[in-house]
């Protein structure tokens, strides 16, 4: 009897962990656990060889392969400070050749912090990272441990999109000498982008794009190459953008929410010369993570928005023109969810901060 419940206690654990079902548009949907034990993850990405980088914030970096779940040395100074850390990764599409990987991280500045991003190497077969540089950081003068953003997307043009929190400081997002509260384009090597639009501009920040952000927590690219980032409003009012060169999207001037005493923001929803968002959630859901479905395994569900949120626990699936909420997946597994992207065989993953664990959509 010993013998026999040790072998179904080993039988048990090489089973995959997750037996949730979630619904799907031909059916239900399986949802595997690939990866568990993480503490306060925030980020993940897929490597050319099936491996996939996961982020921790408090500056961990973890590589999964073929279930195995190895750390990564390397990561540089990481000021781990309330919701600041070690946040996103990026793996560009060069990166068989480049070996090249960027990250959002939080960075010491002064008494302050502020988000930064940085570089490094990860060779083929090996486990720690080569020569990390932190190459752009927002300008000084920011204090606290809230709203640092910070997502990245790599452009068609092979530029990169960095999103920033306006830190917590909200006048600072309407504040061009400062790139909190904005969406900032950068080159490879760090610098300001050619052709962003207030380069020549005395006293702006030559790398901002966009601004009037409140905290852009999830950015993707659609089917055309247009960038769109969900981001959290107040009390209501979190918001789904389209990204335009030099447009104001209105943080703190305007809102769909209001301040979490309940007095209104600002000058009301709309003024000349400010974006509407394309969706806006109230009440607020938190969300993070954005991810803009190809249709690979479900044709169905092509160029459908799919947003976590950490506050609730869900996945909310977003389709039409305009664009409008049209399902919640919800499990056990989408508690706190941080991060979710298809994978290069068009499953989805997603990443569970409530659950510490990175899991996988599947028919």
């Amino acid at each position: 009897m010993k013998l026999l419940n040790v072998f179904l206690a080993i039988l048990w654990m090489a089973v995959p962990l997750g037996a949730q079902t979630l619904d799907g548009p031909v059916g239900p949907l399986r949802v595997t656990e690939m990866a568990g034990g993480l503490a306060s993850p925030w980020a993940f990405g897929f490597l050319p060889d099936g491996s996939v980088l996961i982020t921790e914030k408090r500056g961990a970096l973890w590589r999964l392969d073929a279930g195995r779940k190895t750390q990564v040395g390397g990561v540089g100074q990481v000021a781990d400070i309330g919701q600041g850390g070690l946040l996103d990764v990026l793996v560009p599409r060069d990166f068989a050749q480049t070996r090249q990987l960027y990250f959002t991280l939080a960075v010491r500045q002064g008494s302050g912090a502020g988000t930064a991003l940085a570089t490094a190497q990860l060779e083929d077969g090996e486990d720690s990272l080569t020569d990390w540089r932190v190459i752009y950081q927002i300008a000084k003068g920011s204090s606290g441990g809230r709203h640092f953003g910070s997502r990245l997307v790599e452009a068609p043009d092979g530029m990169i999109y960095m999103t920033v929190g306006e830190r917590g400081d909200r006048p600072s997002a309407q504040d061009l000498s400062r790139e909190n509260g904005s969406v900032l384009r950068l080159t490879r090597d760090g610098t300001p982008a050619p052709g962003n639009p207030f380069a020549g501009q005395e006293g702006a920040r030559p790398a901002i794009w966009s601004y009037g952000h409140r905290n852009p927590q999830g950015a993707s690219l659609d089917a055309d190459g247009n960038l769109w980032i969900n981001e959290h409003g107040a009390k209501g009012g979190d918001e789904v953008n389209r990204i335009a060169r030099s447009a104001n999207y209105g943080w703190p001037v305007i809102s769909y929410g209001r301040h979490y005493s309940g007095a209104r923001i600002g000058e009301g929803t709309a003024k000349p010369g400010m974006e509407q968002p394309a969706f806006y959630w109230d009440p607020s859901i938190a969300p993070s993570g954005l991810m803009i479905y190809s249709g690979r395994l479900w044709p169905e569900w092509r160029g459908d928005f799919f947003s976590g949120s950490l506050k609730f626990g869900f996945i909310s699936r977003l389709s039409g023109d305009p664009l409008s909420e049209v399902q919640r997946l919800q499990s056990a597994e989408t508690a706190r969810l941080r991060d979710i992207r298809e994978a290069p065989d068009g499953t989805i993953w997603f990443l569970s901060e409530g659950q510490g664990a990175l899991y996988r959509l599947s028919p």
